[in-house]
């Protein structure tokens, strides 16, 4: 069976979709978003980076009109989102599924995102910002994680280096550190492919995929 990875956060804006859109380059992966609210949709984002042969995109389950909580969003369109309805995209590939907002973003009264992991058994790339505060909201999120007893990757740090944060951060979680990005003043496809580069390194795969 092909890896299949989702892509979370310790909050929303934090950069999901860049690193999905490096996942995806990285590995020649399929690109899927199961439930988007608002627009531009995530989809069409990530779609014009993934130069290679292989990677396409899924359409979405829920597909919202309001920029905000999954759960809100569809209760203004009088939708249900349950994550039964939500259905596997058919593909051979690598899949990398993208979450919205954090882990306990709620889709519903009863579920929340994280639940879409847990459905498909999929496991997590957790993306930690850094900033003043960073290390509770990431270790809340880990904590929840395991509770879950869900697969863990590892973590993708996004925002300016700090060695202290992040050192702690990885040593109470026990997860490695799959990549660190760096603030950048315009993504473009060169700093799209030079980080999807580094993340094979890190993942000890062949350089050569990449494409």
């Amino acid at each position: 069976m092909p890896e299949r990875y989702f892509i979370t956060a310790i909050h929303t804006d934090s950069g999901k979709t860049l690193v999905s859109t490096i996942f995806a380059q990285a590995l020649h992966a399929d690109y899927w978003k199961p439930i988007q609210a608002g627009y531009p949709r995530d989809t069409d984002t990530v779609m014009p980076f993934l130069q290679n042969k292989k990677s396409r995109t899924h359409k979405e389950a829920y597909l919202l009109q309001a920029p905000m909580s999954p759960h809100a969003a569809a209760r203004l369109e009088h939708v249900e989102i349950h994550p039964a309805t939500i259905l596997m995209p058919e593909t051979d590939n690598t899949l990398i599924v993208e979450g919205a907002g954090g882990i306990l973003a709620p889709i519903s009264d009863e579920y929340f995102v994280i639940d879409i992991a847990k459905k498909f058994d999929l496991e997590v790339i957790l993306v930690c910002n850094i900033y003043l505060g960073s290390i509770n909201h990431s270790m809340l999120t880990i904590n929840e994680l395991k509770r879950r007893k869900l697969k863990v990757k590892g973590i993708v740090f996004n925002g300016p280096e700090n060695l202290e944060t992040e050192q702690f951060i990885l040593k109470h979680s026990g997860y490695p550190c799959l990549l660190r990005i760096k603030p950048e003043k315009k993504i473009t496809q060169e700093i799209i492919n030079r980080y999807a580069i580094e993340l094979l390194a890190n993942l000890n795969l062949p350089s050569e995929k990449q494409g």
